[in-house]
């Protein structure tokens, strides 16, 4: 039964969200032959931050059916990545791991809008514009309670389903009723600033820099560098080139946005190699972004009858780019958990707790390599050491090669150490650079 406006009544899974965690879980679910609703806040597609994806999204993507779109989307293939880090070059390249799938440069609001419709033509029901105000869990037949906001007029309704699966992002609907939402400790809060500009050079692997017009001939990679107060990006996309900044809350704090701006501008002129990729490019001015609530957790996961999946899960550092990553692999392990407790409902407790275990340690392993975290703020050490004994070596060498590149390769042999692992130093897949002719 629908309601006036084509939304049910009922459905067996609820959807909070579609960014790449809800629409990869929807998709997973309703491939099934399960009853998925979606509901999107907004309309896509909506304006994101430019995305760098690692390789690993593939086999991810490969279980939602997305692959092929992706390929035929034509994103723009990367070929590893360059850190100019206190002065230091380094350059990795992902062919050397094993991996014959590229890794990607995407925009996000096409991508997003790729996974959203995909997850429609597997028989989710998507519903945009509309906003979850609240998700009654206590009840026998958890009740959701919206505001469709089509058509110019607002109107409330409501929906019954059996597992509500929070994906909002950082609105983190359910975190936000439980009160669950925990900031890490502020000495290690960051936020991020964001712009686009137009005919911006890049870096290819050969530590040179091209015309933005070549990067569909020449791969580019993700290229970092550090500054006093954070580190900066430049991703390449087939248009503009995402550039941005990461900084300590504290630092930008006393700012308003127009000086968060400035400082943003700023910033680029005077960082090294950027300015030289910048010089001649076109800063869009609306294109200019911030996220001020970088690094959260919650402490409150899964239940008999709710997930919290993707960023409203939890969220930090984007350094080696496991965003993305995150949310497809909570998305799978999710439709899973959820589809074998719609067979077996006495399981329901056992397959949450499972689930958040295992979300548990893809975040704890994430937070602690960007951050250093072995405990404390979220992070179960035990945890994240089971999780690595299971990551495939050559992974771990690739993350580890990473860490290395960014001066934290401390922090993940502490972590391999807790593990039980004995990894080398990977300095040989972490090349030495002597200068880049940018």
């Amino acid at each position: 039964m629908s309601t006036s406006n084509g939304i049910p009544r009922r459905c067996d899974v609820l959807v909070i969200g579609g960014g790449p965690a809800g629409s990869s879980v929807a998709a997973l679910l309703a491939k099934q032959g399960i009853n998925v609703v979606l509901l999107e806040k907004a309309q896509h597609p909506r304006p994101q931050v430019g995305e760098s994806l690692i390789p690993h999204v593939w086999k991810y993507a490969e279980l939602t059916g997305a692959a092929p779109l992706m390929e035929q989307q034509g994103f723009v293939a990367k070929a590893g990545g360059i850190t100019v880090w206190n002065g230091k070059i380094h350059r990795i390249a992902f062919a050397e791991f094993g991996f014959t799938r590229p890794a990607l440069h995407v925009e996000r609001d096409i991508f997003d809008e790729l996974l959203i419709k995909h997850a429609e033509r597997q028989g989710a029901q998507v519903f945009q514009q509309v906003t979850v105000r609240e998700a009654r869990l206590e009840l026998e037949q958890p009740e959701v309670n919206y505001l469709d906001k089509r058509g110019g007029d607002t109107c409330e309704g409501a929906i019954c389903c059996r597992f509500v699966i929070d994906a909002s992002g950082s609105s983190a609907v359910l975190a936000g009723q439980f009160k669950s939402k925990r900031l890490i400790d502020s000495s290690m809060r960051f936020l991020s600033l964001w712009g686009h500009f137009k005919n911006a050079r890049y870096v290819g692997a050969d530590g040179r820099s091209y015309a933005a017009r070549e990067v569909v001939k020449v791969r580019p990679v993700t290229f970092v560098t550090s500054f006093e107060d954070g580190w900066i990006w430049h991703i390449a996309m087939r248009q503009v080139a995402s550039v941005g900044l990461v900084i300590n809350t504290d630092r930008a704090r006393a700012m308003d946005k127009n000086q968060r701006e400035g400082y943003f501008l700023h910033t680029l002129k005077s960082a090294p190699y950027l300015d030289r990729l910048l010089d001649g490019a076109e800063y869009l001015e609306s294109s200019f972004s911030q996220r001020p609530d970088y690094s959260y957790y919650s402490s409150k996961l899964c239940g008999e009858n709710f997930y919290c999946i993707g960023d409203a899960a939890s969220f930090v550092d984007p350094i080696y780019s496991h965003g993305v990553l995150n949310a497809f692999y909570n998305a799978c392990i999710t439709a899973l958990a959820i589809a074998e407790s719609l067979q077996n409902p006495a399981y329901r407790a056992r397959h949450a707790q499972l689930c958040e275990n295992r979300i548990r340690q893809f975040y704890g392993f994430s937070r602690s390599l960007a951050l250093g975290e072995f405990g404390g703020d979220g992070v179960d050490s035990e945890l994240v050491s089971r999780f690595m004994r299971q990551v495939p070596r050559v992974e771990l060498e690739l993350m580890l090669a990473a860490a290395f590149m960014s001066e934290r390769s401390d922090n993940f042999h502490q972590l391999a150490e807790n593990a039980g692992l004995n990894l080398q130093p990977t300095q040989a897949r972490a090349h030495v650079m002597e200068k880049l002719m940018l």
